[in-house]
């Protein structure tokens, strides 16, 4: 379809409808026939948008927009295995987009629901999960032991960006499913002291580390994975005993004698949407065990099925990708926070901070031209109730109007609960997250202007009934795929990251100042900042 958000036939209504949107504040606007039929589920997890600034006309016309840019088909295509990673006429990287291969290995490669191209990428993930399941299965029956033969009992991660973020929310959020004895730690920042406090304290002898990187040669990451490797041999530990890769097929790591085992990472795959493969899969088997991994990946592929729906009402990640659109292109609304009501979930908004504004904070569409229209949102959070006593003040009463996703589940993880002054924990922390999504929509008169709080704060609600690796990977695919749909959307390519480059060469000029004592240019801006800050 390629078409900008301005050019689809449904563009001009929403305009229109933008002029005088749904008002959350009026009396009685908040009925139970509206939260009846602004809601939609799919596989465990509901989605109650009630609260956002919507209406039928609005969604009708959302449909249209959906429908009008193909968002369905061109989700298709990248499961298809289209090459949809491109600038049409410009050098990039050219590439497929098949993240959600890795979790289609539970199909038959023949059934319908298997495209094209993807079959080859289905069958290079269950190569890998067979590696993966070997290497689980050594671990349990005392194959893989120390030199000593005592069995591991800790995993560092070595990776950064989509390497580190999306495996260590995953793990923080499934960790009450971890296997006794089974704990991981990340190393992630080039600053050493994130190294040597990592490491500070772990008996390196009963330790395995994880070395991710897809090139080989990431910077951070050789740096970090360098430190550890000096403390194994100050430990008089031997490296290809204890280090375990996932590069690249080729790559320099690719190396057998230096790394006890070797996953494989594809081109296919983009760092921020690679939780699923093995870039999260070593880590996260490790820690939870095979099956709940297996689990992970099931829900997942449940959620991307799902998005194959062309009803926006059945289809849970598009539904919520064209909410976003109409907050943020018609209502204008320039940020996202997603605020989760469970502390398993304390750095999940952090890896969709990455997995968001990475993919869609683009300013050219995919023919190379400037875009008139905004594109992604600024998106943060933190957990609730905690969020509450911190930013919530800005939400409520700001003229900056914030957009939020508020995430619960109805039972806690671990079921350790009691009652203080006659409610348990968990029926506080419904209390609070369910008044906070009414009080941002309502809003609240008082004769005190300093209490008076303006309300229509469009916000949604997503729900589960507890947080398991399934709907864990159901929640994690909405998202991912959730974003995807925008950039379809927006007509803009959301799997390469071009800011990110701009800062590696910038540093990697300054390092060589570093390395040879003077720079080739001291007139540099680089040259003259050094100087002035005392770094050199």
């Amino acid at each position: 379809m390629n078409k900008n958000l301005k050019d689809n036939a449904a563009h001009a209504k929403l305009l229109e409808l933008s002029k005088a949107p749904f008002d959350l504040t009026e009396e009685g606007a908040l009925s139970k026939q509206r939260f009846s039929k602004f809601r939609s589920s799919a596989g465990s997890l509901q989605m109650f948008y009630g609260t956002q600034r919507v209406d039928e006309n609005t969604l009708d016309a959302l449909q249209e927009l959906a429908d009008d840019a193909g968002a369905v088909g061109q989700f298709k295509a990248m499961i298809s295995g289209e090459v949809v990673n491109k600038i049409d006429g410009y050098d990039c990287e050219n590439r497929q987009v098949l993240h959600t291969a890795v979790r289609n290995v539970f199909a038959d490669l023949n059934d319908s629901d298997n495209i094209g191209n993807s079959v080859d990428a289905i069958k290079a993930a269950q190569e890998e999960l067979e590696k993966l399941d070997e290497f689980c299965k050594d671990l349990a029956c005392g194959s893989i032991v120390n030199t000593v033969g005592q069995p591991f009992t800790d995993m560092v991660l070595v990776g950064i960006g989509g390497s580190d973020l999306g495996p260590r929310a995953i793990y923080l959020a499934l960790k009450k499913y971890a296997q006794p004895q089974r704990r991981i730690h990340f190393i992630s920042n080039v600053d050493p002291d994130d190294a040597a406090g990592t490491l500070d304290g772990l008996d390196l002898s009963k330790t395995l580390v994880t070395v991710i990187s897809k090139s080989g040669g990431t910077l951070e990451t050789l740096t970090n994975e360098t430190f550890v490797a000096e403390r194994f041999k100050n430990a008089g530990l031997p490296i290809n005993k204890h280090f375990v890769c996932v590069t690249g097929e080729g790559s320099p790591m690719d190396n057998p004698s230096k790394y006890l085992r070797t996953f494989y990472m594809f081109d296919y795959i983009g760092g921020r949407y690679s939780v699923t493969s093995m870039v999260g899969g070593v880590v996260l088997a490790f820690s939870l065990g095979y099956k709940n991994f297996e689990n992970f990946l099931r829900g997942a592929r449940k959620m991307d099925l799902n998005s194959l729906e062309t009803d926006i009402t059945k289809n849970l990640p598009l539904l919520a990708a064209l909410l976003g659109v109409w907050n943020r292109n018609y209502l204008n609304c320039e940020t996202l926070a997603v605020l989760p009501y469970s502390q398993a979930l304390s750095r999940f908004a952090a890896h969709l901070q990455q997995c968001d504004m990475e993919s869609n904070g683009k300013r050219i569409n995919r023919q190379g031209e400037e875009l008139v229209e905004a594109t992604g949102p600024i998106v943060w959070g933190e957990p609730g109730t905690n969020g509450q006593h911190a930013f919530y003040q800005l939400i409520h009463q700001s003229e900056t109007v914030v957009p939020c996703d508020f995430i619960g589940f109805r039972q806690s993880q671990y079921g350790e609960d009691l009652k203080v002054k006659g409610t348990t924990s968990q029926e506080k922390l419904f209390a609070n997250l369910l008044a906070q999504s009414i009080g941002m929509a309502t809003g609240s008169d008082s004769d005190n202007p300093n209490k008076v709080f303006p309300g229509n704060r469009p916000n949604s609600l997503i729900m589960a009934d507890q947080l398991t690796p399934e709907v864990m990977g159901q929640l994690l695919a909405f998202y991912e795929n959730k974003i995807a749909f925008q950039g379809f959307l927006w007509n803009i390519n959301s799997f390469d990251q071009e800011g990110v480059q701009l800062g590696k060469v910038l540093a990697n000029g300054i390092l060589d100042t570093y390395i040879n004592g003077k720079p080739s240019d001291e007139s540099s801006p680089t040259w003259i900042l050094m100087k002035e800050s005392g770094v050199i």
